[in-house]
């Protein structure tokens, strides 16, 4: 029967899933087809249904889906009826979900692990594949290279037994990792995307060749800040009040996408079978709260050797069981999201980083915002950040096609063209935005996206490197993004986290060695926030600029001028003298002429102002009134 035929079992399931990830692109079938109808009209022999087939392809590609899965064509008949061909997101209500879990385990392990003697434990190296990693430490410094000894004494100094060391190469050399690692008793932590993208098992595969083979692998994807949790063996994504299982935005990522939310079904679609769902070993929610550390300890030593091991949630009480596990005697090869490393080590959360925070509060020059994620979040939160702060904010839209797929001369065109618009702004002290265009241009396997994803982000690398001005704070929007513009744009070779400026969004100086040392780098994770998360970062660095926001006091005699006078000298902050119609009658030429004197005396900006004049006389006979006096102090002065 046709409707049994290869070609529908395999590509009904991705016009199902609405996935179109390119397995084989639309275009070929374009180009297929007309090959097919060019011979069969120059043999003279109608293929009708070849011909529609054709026609409809065409369509396809004209509308902008050459570069999908072929299977996107069923979207040409979506926009001819209007109907939605796509199964729904499983979807369960976070709230149920979470209550229905055991209760927490009593004791506060964080605080236990801290009491433990650091000397006696192993190093915690975490080997970050973009600088999105720190998203849950503060007062850590990180490497942009390996040569750690420094790095580690630095953080041992200050009680931390960890160190980061930004990679971005998502797979491992042999050579890097054994002059990273040299004599040092570590556990290494391989710490990826929480939303399960990236090189899985190659990393790992890449560490162990040269690590050598460990007891288990931890892999523990879950990310509080960015809500990502994992339950039962399921990985959900948050949105809200719900959790998403399979089908978001980030498994159908062109590069590295995936089929299965159950993560011992995913290492088995990653490794294509090498490791089977059966041989991969749960540590539960119901363990973790119930039985403790010791539990998770005796859990951990029980293993096989090589068994893969899949972690959940709560990682204080896991932490806790996997030192104790360490301590007789057991390796493991972390591959992890943000939220183990701080509960590996013990660190505390602290509030949001603001300008004042580091003395920067009255710098002048505009902030950078650079974004090259293009997950459909960053997409929602960059027009958020347009509605929101479009008025104190000056963007410069990047063409991506002009960027990775036009000629050299017409590349470096535009990122000239964004390069000099960046610094006219930034100089103007306008907080400037550079984005991508937001169209996703994909290539015809992963490697050709990959590919256009490098020309893109090297572009932006460019364009930062040609920008003059010291900006006042940098921001990038992405993991790649963030970590090509910190090591190449800004030549960054170290860098200490100074917490988060939201929750989940590191907050970083640039060491001495870069373009910019000291300027506050934000780094934030495509994966991360609300709708409106990155307006509210911008806005809450934007209220603290070198301005002030100026008060306006109401006064009625000379004591309630200088009540008002003394502390504004004291904070030396601006303050407006106003004078209401009522307490001009009453305070006349004596008022005003305290005021005035303030102003004239004053060391910081005063400003005289008449509150609610009721009519033309009224402003007429106080401007002639305050002229008077301005002339006679300047006679008295002089």
């Amino acid at each position: 029967m046709g409707t049994l035929t290869m070609i529908f079992q395999d590509r009904t399931p991705h016009m199902w899933d609405n996935d179109y990830t390119p397995h084989s692109a639309l275009n070929i079938f374009v180009k297929d087809l007309g090959i097919v109808s060019h011979e069969s009209a120059s043999y003279k022999v109608p293929l009708l249904l070849s011909t529609v087939a054709h026609q409809l392809f065409m369509s396809g590609s004209a509308a902008g889906w050459g570069r999908y899965d072929d299977a996107a064509v069923v979207k040409v008949y979506e926009t001819i009826t209007g109907v939605k061909v796509e199964g729904k997101l499983l979807v369960v209500k976070k709230e149920e979900v979470l209550c229905s879990l055991p209760p927490e385990w009593p004791s506060d392990t964080i605080d236990g692990i801290r009491a433990l003697d650091q000397s006696n434990l192993k190093t915690l190296i975490v080997l970050d594949d973009d600088p999105t990693g720190t998203q849950t430490v503060h007062d850590i410094e990180v490497l942009t290279e390996c040569g750690i000894s420094n790095l580690l004494l630095n953080n041992s100094e200050k009680g931390l037994n960890a160190s980061f060391i930004w990679t971005n190469s998502r797979a491992l050399t042999s050579e890097k990792v054994s002059n990273l690692v040299g004599n040092i008793d570590y556990t290494v932590v391989l710490r990826g995307d929480s939303t399960l993208r990236g090189h899985f098992p190659e990393e790992a595969d890449a560490a162990v060749s040269v690590l050598g083979e460990m007891d288990a692998w931890i892999i523990c994807p879950f990310f509080l800040q960015g809500g990502q949790y994992t339950i039962d063996d399921i990985h959900y994504v948050a949105d809200s009040d719900f959790l998403f299982l399979q089908g978001t935005e980030f498994a159908k990522d062109a590069s590295f996408g995936y089929k299965s939310s159950n993560l011992r079904e995913w290492v088995e679609e990653k490794t294509l079978g090498r490791i089977p769902a059966s041989s991969v070993t749960s540590i539960s929610i119901q363990l973790l709260r119930k039985g403790g550390p010791d539990a998770v300890c005796i859990r951990l030593c029980s293993l096989e050797k090589l068994m893969q091991l899949v972690k959940e949630t709560w990682l204080a009480v896991f932490a806790a069981g996997m030192i104790q596990a360490e301590r007789k005697g057991k390796h493991f090869l972390c591959c992890t999201a943000a939220s183990f490393v701080s509960a590996r080590i013990g660190i505390i959360p602290k509030a949001p980083i603001l300008p004042k925070d580091l003395g920067i509060n009255k710098e002048k020059n505009g902030g950078l915002i650079v974004v090259g994620s293009y997950v459909p979040k960053t997409t929602k939160q960059v027009e958020e950040l347009k509605l929101q702060c479009g008025q104190n904010l000056k963007s410069i839209e990047i063409s991506v096609d002009k960027l990775a797929m036009k000629s050299l001369e017409e590349r470096e065109e535009e990122i000239n063209r964004a390069a000099e618009m960046a610094d006219v702004f930034l100089r103007a002290s306008k907080d400037t935005l550079i984005m991508t265009s937001r169209e996703l241009i994909t290539g015809k396997s992963p490697s050709e996206s990959l590919e256009i994803n490098f020309k893109v982000s090297s572009a932006l690398v460019e364009i930062v490197r040609r920008i003059t001005t010291r900006p006042r704070y940098i921001l990038a929007k992405g993991g790649i993004t963030s970590s090509d513009l910190a090591t190449k744009a800004l030549e960054a070779k170290c860098a200490k986290v100074v917490g988060q400026a939201l929750a989940g969004v590191p907050l970083l100086q640039l060491g001495p060695e870069s373009r910019h040392p000291g300027v506050p780098y934000i780094v934030f994770p495509g994966n991360v926030g609300d709708t409106r998360a990155l307006a509210d970062v911008m806005k809450s660095w934007d209220a603290e600029r070198g301005g002030y926001a100026v008060g306006a006091f109401n006064v009625y005699n000379l004591e309630g001028v200088e009540a008002v006078v003394a502390p504004i000298e004291e904070e030396q902050s601006p303050a407006i003298l106003q004078i209401h119609p009522s307490a001009l009658k009453h305070g006349g030429i004596p008022l005003v002429a305290c005021c005035v004197a303030a102003a004239t005396e004053a060391s910081v900006p005063i400003t005289v102002h008449f509150d609610h004049g009721s009519s033309k006389k009224e402003l007429v006979d106080v401007l002639e009134l305050v002229s008077w006096l301005l002339v006679f102090f300047e006679r008295h002065t002089t």
